[in-house]
Formats: structure tokens, C-alpha cells, sequence
């Protein structure tokens, strides 16, 4: 495939010349004052995207995953009980990290597509007058079915059962390039990664704690040596790693929040939010549906695409690498086969995604569905013509 082309794929996502060359950097001593000019900037920048004043940020070198460990094995013991929904491919992977480390997890099944039941874990909770239940997870956007959940409502169910338990959140997919409010929403530990809203390479797992988790993190039993928190806390008051770090990538989140923040979260939040509306109202046009059960649950980092009964949408994706050097996102999980998914977070532009609709509509052409070449070109152009650029036709 040509690595001119944009990807299109959920993460890793596009990255910026500037923060490749941030990346790109000479070796430097990380004992050393030079180091602590990077690490503090990148982890007040983190903070501020996450929109907290209030917890902690550690950086691993990992991936999102490592950054769930992380989240487990700092604030839980052996044995608690934790509440999760499975409602796609990666909130069953975090529930399934769970078990592996000896934790009870009570499971909502959900239909792949629908989001967390707030009023059942509500119930559940409120049920729960022991509190056995330690912890709450929730998946922020399940990248697997591009559905969005709703994190605000869920610490509100939590607080109207009156239950103590901690709230996790996944925000792998969507920090960064969605709206999320650590201190608003009483998130204790948030997730996330390098390779998506922060246009970086993998290789980073972020994490926020509140002052409760880490509190907690004193007296939790669950093994950790590589993730351990404590260590790292150490560590960074003197401006240091308990280990080697991957000081490339940590000046590059550095520079990854500067430019959000330069961009403004806002304005950031809302090009998501556009770019996926033009993607929303092609695959509309091309007469296909999302996974995404309704409206509100649509994610605005990726749209996982139905295709009709029957077909193997695991062409699409194949054709369009093959012929076009175009990479769209598999189907994983339950609707592996049913679906495709189009990824439409970081760094992107109306332009750039119109490139992948129309790569997307001449692959569905191509395998012989019934698609009017053009139509979901237009859709999308149609909707970024009423946006930003309608606004700037007018003030010229």
C-alpha cells in the first residue's frame, strides 16, 4: 500500500509531520534535568485534556491495554467484585483481563451496537447494600461497534444508588477527540493511549487517577511490579522514570497536547464531531446503516458500517488495501464479517476524509452493491459545505 495515503482505521491514526519529528529525537541523558523539561509539560498537557485539576497522570510505556492493568491492579484486590457491560469487542477484553486476575466480574450483556444500561447499573447497584461491588467499568466509546456511551448519566446512577463502588473508564478511543470530563463526571481512573486522539505512535498508556484511587492504591493486594504506581509516583517527584523511558514519545505527547490545546478542545471536539456527520451522512447515502443502535450512541472517532446479509464485509477492507493502498478497520468480535468500520479521529480533515468515502464508495461499486458512484461524496460534501466552509465562503 502507498504510505501516502491517509489511513483509515480507528488507531493507530495519522500522524502529524511536527509530532513525527518530535519523535524523531537524539538520545539524551533521562537522568538528567533535560528529561523533566519533557515529562512535565506532557503530563500537565494530558491533565488538561482530560479536563482534570484534581487527579494524578502516569505514563507507561504500553498500550491502552496495559493502561486497564494499570487500572486494576493499583486500586483492586483478589476477589473483589467489579460490574461491567459486554457490549463489544473491547469492554469483553478488559472484563476478560479481569477474571485473569481473580476478580469476580458481575457481566450486563448488551446487544453489540447499544451502549451501557444506566438504569440497570443503577439497579444493580442499588441492590448491591453490602457494596461488594468495588469498581465500575465502562468502555467511553467501544471502538469495535462505534457506539458512545453515556459517562455523565452512569456516574449519576452511581450516585443516585448511593454506592461507593469506583468509576473506570475507557477512553482509549475517544480522550482526545471527544468531550471528557474527568472531574465533572467523578471519573477515578481514566484510560488512554498514545495512538489515537494523540496522533502518536503505540507505545504510551495514559492514565489518570483521582485522589481517591490513589488512596487506594496503599492498600490494594493485586500483583503489579511493572505497572506499579507507586513506584512511578516516586519517581516523578524527582523528575524521573522507575525505569528507562521512552523519551521520544513522551516529548512527542508533549507536543501532541500543545497542539489540542493550541487548537482549542472545543474546536477540536467539534471537527470530530463534523468530519463525522459527513461520514454518517455518506453511508446513509450509499443506503447502509451503522451498528450504532440509534443517534446518541454514534461515535464520532469511528463508524462501524453494516453490510447487507450475507456479504463478507471483510472484502471491503481487502479490496480496498489491494487495489486503492487504502486501510479501513475490520469487523472484531460478533461483528466480525458484518461490518466495517471507518475510522474518523485525530489527525484528519474534511478533505482527507472525503479521500476515504470516496475510496469506501468505489470498493462497495467495485464488489457489485448496488451504490450510485458519487452519492456519498456528495452527502459528505453537501454537510462539510454547511460547515466550516460555508462560514469561511462567507466571510470572504
Amino acid at each position: 500500500m502507498s504510505t501516502q495515503n491517509p489511513i483509515f482505521i480507528p488507531g493507530p491514526t495519522n500522524i502529524p509531520d511536527v509530532i513525527r519529528k518530535a519523535v524523531d529525537m537524539p538520545t539524551i541523558d533521562h537522568r538528567s534535568a533535560l528529561f523533566g523539561d519533557i515529562l512535565n509539560p506532557a503530563l500537565e498537557a494530558v491533565q488538561r485534556v482530560l479536563k482534570t485539576t484534581q487527579a494524578e497522570i502516569f505514563v507507561f510505556p504500553s498500550t491502552g491495554t496495559g493502561g486497564w492493568e494499570t487500572a486494576v491492579t493499583n486500586v483492586l484486590s483478589p476477589g473483589d467484585t467489579v460490574l461491567a457491560t459486554l457490549h463489544g469487542r473491547f469492554s469483553q477484553r478488559w472484563i476478560e483481563m479481569c477474571q485473569r486476575h481473580g476478580l469476580d466480574v458481575r457481566i450486563v450483556p448488551q446487544a453489540w451496537g447499544e451502549g451501557i444500561p444506566v438504569d440497570r447499573i443503577e439497579e444493580i447497584l442499588a441492590a448491591d447494600q453490602q457494596y461488594q461491588i468495588k469498581a465500575v467499568l465502562a468502555t467511553h466509546n467501544e471502538t469495535a461497534t462505534g457506539v458512545r456511551s453515556d459517562i455523565a448519566g452512569l456516574r449519576r446512577a452511581v450516585d443516585a444508588a448511593g454506592h461507593p463502588a469506583f468509576l473506570f473508564v475507557d477512553g482509549v478511543s475517544s480522550v482526545g477527540c471527544m468531550d471528557f470530563r474527568m472531574d465533572e463526571w467523578g471519573v477515578d481512573v481514566a484510560v488512554t493511549g498514545s495512538q489515537k486522539g494523540f496522533m502518536l505512535p503505540p507505545g504510551l498508556a495514559i492514565v489518570g487517577l483521582s485522589r481517591r484511587a490513589l488512596a487506594a492504591t496503599e492498600t490494594a493486594r493485586l500483583p503489579r511490579s511493572f505497572f506499579d504506581l507507586r513506584a512511578m509516583r516516586e519517581a516523578y517527584r524527582g523528575n524521573g522514570y522507575p525505569y528507562t523511558p521512552p523519551v521520544g514519545l513522551l516529548n512527542g505527547l508533549r507536543v501532541a497536547g500543545d497542539m489540542l490545546l493550541a487548537e482549542g478542545l472545543d474546536n477540536v471536539f467539534a471537527r470530530h464531531f463534523r468530519i463525522a456527520e459527513g461520514v454518517r451522512n455518506a453511508v446513509a447515502a450509499w443506503g447502509l446503516s451503522l451498528c450504532a443502535a440509534r443517534p446518541e450512541l454514534y461515535s464520532d472517532t469511528v463508524s462501524a458500517i453494516r453490510m447487507p446479509n450475507g456479504f463478507d464485509a471483510n472484502l471491503v477492507v481487502s479490496h480496498a488495501l489491494n487495489a486503492y493502498g487504502v486501510s479501513f478497520g475490520t469487523g472484531l468480535g460478533e461483528v466480525a464479517g458484518k461490518v466495517f468500520r471507518i475510522g474518523h479521529l485525530g489527525s484528519l480533515t474534511e478533505v482527507m476524509t472525503l479521500s476515504g468515502i470516496a475510496t469506501a464508495e468505489m470498493v462497495l461499486v467495485d464488489l457489485g452493491l448496488p451504490v450510485r458512484l458519487g452519492s456519498g461524496v456528495a452527502a459528505a460534501q453537501d454537510h462539510y459545505r454547511r460547515g466550516i466552509g460555508a462560514g469561511q465562503r462567507r466571510a470572504a
